[in-house]
């Protein structure tokens, strides 16, 4: 199996591939709105700390874990303990779940780009353009089929020739876009550098353990932890590569852009609300609503909306390459079959589940479960159920099972591993009792127990 898996050409293609997996549409409107939600330079503070810790301890386990077994995530857990293999079904499920509703999304994306390009931009800064958009039947399906199919085409495209040449190109790509954003937005709009201080400046008063466990959440969606992204992009590292290092890259790539994402949108919206912080807490519609509202009053918004849709495309078309692989590969290694076939076979599944996410919102409004449409119900399953599920186990697999050793001395193939006590600690005590925060205010918070 080792000799004849596709592997990464180096150190610069792993990164690039793993961290364009990480940065995607959470980091676009998904940072921004949380920070502002949960305290600006506060939550911003807090989520790096984490990020350096928690964060770094559950990636370098997840690329070892790949790297050791040279398998994705279900083969994977089996093969270092038979009794596990149940983790890695549950991490496989998660991508399977979040590839078709994203796929939905980066519909969406898609047509707005369409929209600023074809002088659609007065009819997108309408306030119910947007609900008008996604409440009809037929179009945003269009446009999902397209995202979905230029997702396939690079994946089909395999490792090298796929996924590591485009996320060469897009990724740089990626952060001009946003620092031209970020400079564009400073010097023009007047209000924004009050924004800039909101964000960046921590206010000790609003720090609460919602912020600890708001920040903990956007980290895990963030970094592509605990979905088998990771175990299966290890998987195709060479074993001359760094670990530890490759991981403090992907955190920074991710990190960084989260952090110009907010220095984007989060100044803009605050120039134009006259200071509202409530203007800033409107989730995906602080993106498809607000923004293009802005991009209007500007001059050249019509180039500079089309630019920044082409950045979130980006964005998500990196993650959903991501999903894709992840689990093309768990059906390549389970089956046997060629790439071509295992793409088609989750083409299919992404068809079946993306349709309803689209319609949940047009002819299927009606249908909910626990309340929510369905595209919500399946975030909410994924990204607040299934993911902190499967980091626990993950964090008390290696900490009490495989044990930490085992992992330490995978890194230690290519590298002296300095971070060995924080590694040990985070994953044996540490990131179990934040997990559990995080799964138990989630599901409290879905049921109305408590405010989140």
């Amino acid at each position: 199996m080792e000799s004849k898996r596709n592997s990464f050409t180096g150190k610069l293609g792993f990164v690039l591939a793993a961290a364009g997996s990480a940065v995607g549409l959470g980091n676009i409107w998904r940072f921004p709105y949380l920070a502002a939600k949960y305290g600006g330079g506060m939550f911003l503070l807090v989520y790096i700390i984490l990020s350096l810790t928690f964060g770094f301890s559950l990636m370098v386990a997840e690329i070892a874990i790949g790297r050791k077994t040279r398998l994705s995530a279900i083969g994977a857990y089996e093969k270092l303990d038979r009794r596990f293999g149940f983790i890695g079904i549950m991490a496989s499920i998660v991508p399977a779940i979040i590839l078709p509703y994203y796929s939905v999304i980066g519909g969406w994306v898609t047509k707005y780009i369409a929209g600023f390009v074809t002088g659609e931009m007065e009819a997108m800064a309408s306030a119910d353009y947007f609900g008008g958009y996604i409440g009809e039947a037929v179009e945003p399906i269009v446009w999902f089929g397209i995202f979905l199919a230029i997702t396939a085409v690079v994946v089909m495209l395999g490792v090298e020739k796929g996924i590591e040449k485009v996320s060469k190109i897009m990724m740089p790509v990626l952060i001009g876009l946003i620092l031209f954003i970020v400079i564009y937005t400073l010097c023009t709009l007047e209000g924004a550098w009050d924004g800039v201080v909101y964000y960046l400046k921590p206010d000790f008063s609003k720090f609460s353990i919602m912020t600890v466990v708001a920040a903990m959440g956007q980290l895990f969606y963030s970094m592509s932890l605990a979905m088998g992204i990771m175990i299966t992009f290890g998987s195709y590292m060479k074993k001359d590569i760094s670990i530890s290092k490759s991981a403090h890259q992907i955190e920074l790539f991710d990190t960084g852009i989260a952090i110009l994402a907010g220095l984007m949108i989060i100044p803009a919206v605050f120039a134009f609300s006259g200071g509202d912080e409530s203007a800033l807490g409107q989730g995906p519609g602080l993106m498809f609503v607000t923004l293009p509202q802005i991009f209007e009053t500007m001059p050249g918004g019509a180039v500079l909306g089309a630019i920044f849709f082409i950045m979130v495309f980006f964005a998500a078309l990196t993650s959903a390459i991501s999903l894709m692989e992840t689990v093309v590969s768990i059906i390549k290694d389970k089956t046997g079959l060629g790439r071509i076939p295992c793409c088609l076979i989750v083409i299919g599944i992404c068809i079946a589940l993306g349709l309803p996410s689209s319609l949940g919102y047009s002819i299927w409004s009606e249908v909910k479960i626990l309340g929510m449409q369905l595209l919500d119900f399946f975030d909410f399953a994924s990204n607040s159920v299934l993911m902190p599920l499967v980091a626990l186990l993950t964090c008390f697999f290696v900490g009490f099972v495989l044990k930490p050793k085992a992992i330490m001395d995978e890194v230690e193939l290519s590298e002296r591993f300095k971070q060995k006590g924080l590694f040990s600690v985070m994953i044996r005590y540490i990131a179990p009792i934040c997990l559990v925060a995080i799964l138990a205010s989630s599901i409290l918070g879905a049921f109305g127990v408590i405010s989140i």
